[in-house]
Formats: C-alpha cells, structure tokens, sequence
C-alpha cells in the first residue's frame, strides 16, 4: 500500500485524461493519473487509432482493385486478415507507448489499477485496487475521466457474446473473415465497421432504427453517403430494427422488422452492435458522493463540474458528442480553470467537427441545414461537387460534395457538411472559421491552393451567393 499526495488525480488516460494531466504539468499542478489497463484508453488501444488502421487496409486494397484504372498491373490481389489486425495492434501499442513517454517527459505519475472515490475533506479521496494491494491518491481537485463503453440491446439473444455477436472491441480482432456480416446501427462506429468490411468482401447488411443513416448528420449527406454505399453492394435497412436473433453452429439468423411492418430474415456470420455508447460510471462510489448521473452520464456544468466539491467530469463519460478531441478540449478547460488561467471559454458543441473514416469519407461541424431553419435562421446555401474539382478528378475521386450554410442576414458560417476522399482533413478548415467567427466575405476573400481539394470548400462558399467559378 501506498500514498500519494497531489494537487491533481485523474482517472482514465484516454484522450480526455492523459491531455488533462499534461496539461495540469505544464501549469505546475503535480500530477497523477489513474489507469486500470493500458495508457492511451479506448481511443488509443480499441478505438479511434486501430480502426483506422484498419480502414486504411481497407482503402489501400479497394484501391489495388482499380490499379487498371491508373495504368497500373496488380495481379493475385488479396489479404491476409491475422496480419490485417497485427498490424492495427502494432498501431495501437506503438501509440500506448507514445502515451508512457508524454506521461515521464511530464512528469505525471501513473499509478496502475481500478479506482473508487470516498469522501475527502476538501475533494473525494482515490482508493486504487492494484496487483499488490490498494493504493491511496490523497488531491486537492479529481478529474473523472473513464470513458465509455458500448451500448447494448436489453433484450434476451440480443446480448454481445464475444462469438457471434460483437461488439467494436471483437470487429476489431476478428476470429474469422467473416462471408456475411450484419451491422446493427448506422452511427459512425456502425458504418466505419460496414465499410471496412464490405471492403474486404464480407456481404454487408445495415440496419438503422431512423429513416437514415448516419443520422445525426446533414441529411443530404446521409442520402449520398447511402447511395455510395449502396453502389459498394452494402444493403441498407432503415426505418427498421432487429426483433430477434437466432445462433446457430456458425451463423446467426437476424429477424428483422421492416419499416411497413414485414419481417425480413437476414443470415450472418457474425452481427456488430453499434447502438451508442453509455458511460463507465459504475463501481465508482458516484451515487454516494452525491454525483447526479442522467442516463448513464455524469452530470456537469459548463466548467465541467460535478456538483460535489473537488471532483470534475470530462470526456465520454458526461456524454455526447462522444469524440476525442471534445474529451481532450474539455479536460484543458477543466485544467485551466483549476488552475485559475485567465481567458477560459466554455465549450461551444458546435465548434466541434465529426468525422466518420468509411469510404466516403464523412465530416461536419455547426448545424445542419434543418437545424438552422429550427433556430430560425434564414439561410443560404451552397454545393460544390467533387467532379468538378481537378485534384479529386485526378485522385480518381470524383463523388463526393461540399456543403456550406450561412444566415442570409449576417453571413455567418451556421454548418459546414462533406463527403467525399479527405473530408475528414478539409473540414478543419471550416472548424477554424466557425472558431474565429468569420463571414462568407472572409471565406471568399481567402485564396485556396491549385490543384487541391480545399478548393471546392473555396467553391461552395462562392455557391451559397451566387458566385460559382467551376460550374
């Protein structure tokens, strides 16, 4: 048994809690962080970075299938899924151990085991389960920052079992390739899986709840995302949901409720769930400190503030957006003002871009356009094409298309929605110009790069007034 005392303790190194805690170093606040398994947290080690490595496989060998189409030859096209996913692990470890350097070059002590908070005078005191006993964190201030996990269907046959029934963490390792596979849910975790998989050849069933997928985005963009898929040979369900599962010795029968009331019967080898995620809350003696906790997710303010003294929420655990650069952003709010950093700024969800790696690519921030016209605004709005871009004709990427939308009455950029190749690294671009709060006159005033895909973000500004160059 041992004890630290600190001025900070934060619990969970994902991306929310490892850029808190290093962070809190740079502002002189001695530092712990609390990890019951590998640095890094999901994100690192069984989310964000190992899936895309294994969507760039994914890429690279859809792409080896049209090597025609360059000029290329490439013959005995094919792949080997053991050496897909050591390779996405060897991302991921690589990554855990860039995490322990940050952690000594910081000097942020880590302390290894599973986390549960007590009483403490002035912020609840850490009680750490580790190999060798149980450890005490005695700190001025306490960081929550554990994570989340999947969410699952309350529902008997319904339940993810490891074999048959998967949840991201097995998609990610997979015992077999599988021939058939069924997606249930068409968020971006959903559909980064489909992909990936209908890439390699799995025939790919989606079925989403709503009457779209990925629904939290533009619509227009869901639309085009569905019939780009659709093109790839996924089949798309929407407006419909999975009634039972049935196991056999290898497969699963899905039966499915369709959205005019018919049941449809789809086989699978195996079936991912990807219905959200809930917050890991429990085991942690929230309830009785006094923590509220609201659907799975610990309440909090806008300064990230439980309501019990001393203790701070951030990350997946307080809720959507459920993205790591949100996590991150929080926990140097959270940090800086703890430490009393002049010039702190609560966040703005709306500043946040999303981002989904399928093929095509998806990104957005602000509103979508009904969501403006919710909000009152009256809008304008552009499009701009890929085909009529140089850069992507060239890539070979022509499908695709930029959406930008302004109120009509002060040129605010309200949302900002693409799809196509490299979205996912153009859409920062907009995020900056919702952040410094520019207008189109900005926008268009701006001069984009030739031959780059950044111009068709130049484009559809020009658009929404009337002002199109390229056609």
């Amino acid at each position: 048994m041992a004890e630290h005392n600190c001025d900070l303790a934060v619990i969970g190194s994902g991306p929310g809690g490892y850029v808190a805690a290093i962070r809190a170093s740079q502002l002189g606040l001695k530092t712990v962080i609390i990890e019951r398994d590998a640095l890094g947290g999901v994100c690192l080690n069984w989310g964000c970075i190992p899936t895309k490595a294994l969507l760039r496989t994914a890429e690279i060998y859809t792409n080896m299938q049209h090597a025609g189409e360059f000029g290329l030859k490439a013959e005995g096209i094919g792949f080997d899924i053991e050496a897909v996913v050591k390779r996405s692990r060897n991302v991921a470890g690589r990554m855990e151990k860039g995490v322990t350097g940050l952690m000594k070059k910081n000097k942020v002590e880590v302390v290894k085991g599973a986390a549960r908070l007590e009483k403490g005078a002035n912020a609840p005191v850490v009680k750490v389960k580790t190999k060798d006993g149980e450890d005490t964190v005695k700190a001025k201030h306490v960081i929550l920052a554990t994570g989340a996990r999947a969410r699952t269907i309350p529902q008997a046959g319904l339940e993810p079992d490891g074999k048959f029934i998967w949840t991201a963490k097995e998609a990610m390792i997979p015992d077999v390739m599988p021939k058939k596979l069924l997606v249930i849910g068409s968020g971006a975790i959903g559909i980064e899986f489909a992909s990936f998989y209908n890439a390699l050849g799995a025939e790919t069933t989606v079925v989403e709840m709503l009457d779209r997928i990925l629904p939290a985005e533009d619509e227009e963009i869901s639309k085009f995302a569905e019939k780009q898929f659709k093109k790839q040979k996924m089949k798309i369900l929407t407006g419909a949901t999975v009634e039972k599962l049935d196991k056999g010795a290898d497969a699963v029968k899905a039966t499915i409720k369709l959205k005019d009331g018919k049941p449809e019967t789809v086989e699978a080898d195996r079936v991912i769930l990807a219905i959200g995620i809930t917050g890991n809350t429990e085991d942690l003696g929230l309830e009785a400190l006094g923590a509220k906790i609201d659907r799975g997710h610990v309440t909090v303010n806008e300064w990230l503030e439980t309501g019990v003294k001393g203790l701070y929420a951030i990350g997946d655990v307080v809720g959507a957006p459920w993205l790591a650069h949100k996590a991150s952003h929080e926990g140097v709010i959270c940090v800086e003002k703890i430490a009393g950093v002049k010039d702190v700024h609560p966040m703005d969800v709306t500043h946040i871009p999303g981002c989904t790696y399928s093929n095509p690519q998806v990104a957005s921030v602000g509103l979508t356009e009904a969501k403006a016209k919710e909000r009152g605004h009256k809008v304008k709005v552009g499009r701009f094409p890929f085909v009529g871009n140089g850069k992507a004709v060239a890539l070979g990427e022509p499908e695709g298309m930029v959406k930008t939308i302004f109120d009509e009455k002060t040129g605010e950029l309200l949302g900002a929605h693409m799809i196509g190749a490299e979205v996912t690294e153009l859409i920062q671009g907009f995020g900056l110009a919702r952040s410094a709060e520019l207008v189109e006159a900005d926008l268009m005033h701006a001069i984009f790069p030739h031959p780059t895909l950044s111009e068709m973000m130049h484009e559809s500004v020009l658009d929404a007034y009337g002002r199109v160059l390229h056609v």
